[in-house]
Order: structure tokens, then sequence, then C-alpha cells
């Protein structure tokens, strides 16, 4: 295929993708399609115990290697976008662009499958499943096929640029993310006789209270970070204190020191405000993704190639969401990048949507990021 032919082909791929979203680790239907359409370019497929979600390979086959990846799976929202090419599937939604992000990359696959005689090197495509789950990189990273690469690139629509702008930084673009559950364990008693029981709703609202003083007095102001508080269940009747109250919240941060020390003072705070009205909590930590960390030299580098691809750079914000890109980048030096792709309603919004006029743009930057890194290994 010509570039034309690869455009055209990956804005019809991106129309099908957004129309037959799948969830993490349910992503089937996709993958075959990724497996057809990269087999159809003589692309190979590797042989790996992925359930689904794939990894494709160009290149000599030896070293230097590099990586390029993508996430394939969809989100439960039902759209409301009024695009002719809407979700097909009740409920289910590609909401956070990761259809555009497939589509981005295969576009990739195909100009580096054409110039292949001209890489110095291999490079490894990756279509992860499960990126909301999260979880589907550790996944890939557990197959061990990544171990000899030597740098990753990655990618994600933003609406806070137009077309043709990228969004750089170098360190922490996205944030690490923890999830926490609380159980204030009391004694229930009539509504009416509160002093022959231990109300666990009181502790929890304390807890409540006080967790929003940790971020403010126990993380340096400069440090982005957050505590939030998402969900609170307790009783079931008017008349009655409960035995137990039950909560959930989230922790964002920058830095593995912060995270520590949030962690830590949480659990200090669901133990003592418990302790305080007579009770006992029960926490549990659910650990999520790292921080993403753009390596400097590495950002410096796909700086240096959207310019002189024609593109226009801006200073990436601090996003306190996630992104479990991060894994890849606790163990490979790389960078990820936030891609232009027109205004519109923020992710995971059922009105988001994103701009085709981005694939080609996209998808020739990334293409050029890991063919001219080979000179840099």
């Amino acid at each position: 295929m010509n570039e034309r032919e690869i455009l055209q082909k990956i804005t019809d791929e991106f129309y099908w993708f957004h129309r037959h979203p799948e969830l993490s680790y349910e992503e089937v239907e996709t993958t075959k399609r990724l497996r057809d359409d990269l087999a159809a370019a003589g692309i190979e497929v590797l042989d790996l115990p992925l359930k689904t979600g794939l990894v494709a390979k160009v290149g000599t086959g030896e070293a230097p290697f590099i990586a390029l990846r993508c996430d394939i799976d969809g989100l439960p929202i039902q759209e409301e976008s009024g695009l002719d090419y809407a979700s097909e599937h009740a409920g289910r939604m590609h909401a956070c662009g990761h259809d555009f992000h497939i589509s981005t990359v295969l576009g990739s696959a195909y100009l580096l499958k054409a110039q292949e005689k001209e890489l110095h090197g291999t490079v490894y495509l990756i279509f992860q499943p499960a990126e909301e789950a999260p979880g589907g990189a550790r996944k890939v990273m557990e197959t061990g096929v990544l171990e000899e690469v030597q740098a990753i690139f990655g990618l994600h629509t933003s609406p806070l640029y137009d077309v043709g702008t990228l969004g750089i930084r170098a360190g922490a673009v996205t944030a690490s993310v923890d999830k926490f559950t609380v159980t204030f364990c009391g004694k229930g008693t009539h509504a009416a006789h509160p002093e022959r029981g231990t109300d666990p709703i009181v502790m929890a609202a304390s807890f409540v209270t006080a967790a929003q003083s940790i971020v403010s007095r126990n993380i340096d102001p400069a440090h982005p970070s957050l505590v939030s508080i998402t969900h609170i269940e307790s009783g079931n009747t008017w008349n009655v204190i409960p035995e137990s109250a039950w909560l959930e919240g989230t922790v964002r941060c920058l830095t593995a020191e912060d995270r520590k020390r949030i962690k830590q003072r949480i659990y200090e705070l669901a133990e003592g405000q418990a302790a305080s009205f007579g009770g006992h909590a029960e926490l549990t930590w659910y650990a999520g993704p790292p921080a993403t960390n753009n390596t400097p030299d590495w950002t410096d580098f796909a700086i240096q190639v959207a310019e002189a691809s024609g593109l226009t750079v801006e200073p990436a914000p601090v996003n306190l969401a996630g992104e479990d890109f991060a894994y890849y980048q606790e163990e490979i030096p790389g960078a990820f990048v936030l891609v232009g792709t027109g205004k519109s309603p923020a992710n995971h919004n059922p009105k988001f949507h994103v701009d085709p006029a981005a694939l080609g743009p996209a998808a020739k930057y990334m293409a050029r990021l890991a063919k001219e890194a080979f000179a840099r290994l």
C-alpha cells in the first residue's frame, strides 16, 4: 500500500473499531480483526500466551529493538456522540480514544512494513488489552517478549489540542493509581439508644473529613496529589445504628515517596478515627500502575521528531488520571505523548469523539519515532 492507501485503510478501520468496542479482556473480535489486517499486509504476529491483544513485529528481526504500544479496550458507557459510526454495542463505547490508538499504530505498522529494508533493527507493535482494567500491560510484560526492547513509545488522544499538535513533557505525565476500601466496625443498636452501641457512621464521617488533611498537611504543596473518597455504604433503615460502614476511594500521586506517605497516613487515620470512637477499621489496599515517567533523552527525541515532522509541540500538562503504560516504563526508557484530536468533551464522556483527520499525522509520527530511534541506540 502507498501512503494514501494506508490512510484510507486506517480510517476505515478506525470506523470499524469505533462501532465494535469490547471491554477489558473481552477484545476477541478486535484482536481477530487486527490479526487479519496484519497478516494481509505480511506483518508477522508473534505466538504469545495472550487471550486477547497481540504483538507484531517488523524489521530485521535482530537488535536493536524498539516498541510502539497502543491499547485496544473500550468502556462500559452508552454512547451519545451522534456519530454516523457510533457504537453498535449497547452500553459499550470507545470513550477514551483507544480505537484511535489502534488505528494509529496499525498505520505505523503498515508504514514501517513499506520501509522495512530501511530499518536498522526490529520494531515490536504492541496492541495491548485491558488498559482500563487496568493490568493489560503486565500481561504483555509477563510474556517476556519485550525483554530486549531498548526504548518504547506510546500515545494518547487529547481533546486539549487541535489536530497537528502534540503534548509532550519529561517526567511524570500521568499519576500513580491506588484504590482502597475501609470497613469501620462498630456495634449496632437502636437509634434511640446510641450509648448502647458504637456508631460506625460517625467513624466513617470523621475519617472522610480527616483524610482531606493528608494532601494539604503531609505532602509538599508543589507536588500534585489527591485523596478522594468516592463511595460510602452503611445501614438499611432509618432507626437502627448499623454494625459497620464501608467506603472506598482513590489516591493519585506523581512520586513514589508521596504515594508511600499517603498510604501510611490513610492507614493511621482510619485506625485512629475508628479507635477514638470505640471501634476498629479493616483496610484493604489495591495498588495500580505507578506514574508514567518520560525519560529526558527520549522526551527530547520525541520533540525533535515532532518538530521535524511539521507538528506543533506544547508542554503536556500533568494529569492525575492513570495509565498502565507506566508499567513498561518501569523497565524500559521511552516517552508517552498526547496527540491532539480536536476539541471534544472529556475522555470517558458519552459524547467524547476524536477527529479522524489526526490519524495520518499520528501514524506517520509514531512510525518516524521508531525508524529514527535506531540511530540513538
